[in-house]
């Protein structure tokens, strides 16, 4: 699946993108953020306080528990204000 990284996510990770395969144990959108902290200093810094960032899988806006089975793209992205 391809994951995509905006604004400090991405600053962050390095990267505006990547593919991966997750771990089969790895099922919901917070479950994958838990794995993506083990992959590295980065990973971990982005990802530091889970709680604040926002996820979308196939360009809809999801929870923590939604299921990533059969995703295509997930986004991770930090609270937006507006201006």
């Amino acid at each position: 699946m391809k994951l995509l990284y905006f604004a400090w996510v991405r600053e962050r990770i390095g990267k505006a993108e990547e593919l991966i395969d997750p771990p089969a144990a790895v099922t919901t959108v917070g479950e994958l953020i838990g794995w993506l902290t083990t992959r590295g200093d980065e990973y971990a810094h982005a990802f530091e306080t889970p709680k604040v960032i926002r996820a979308a899988i196939d360009h809809t806006h999801v929870r923590p528990d939604a299921m990533i089975s059969g995703a295509r793209e997930i986004a991770f992205f930090p609270p937006m204000t507006g201006g």
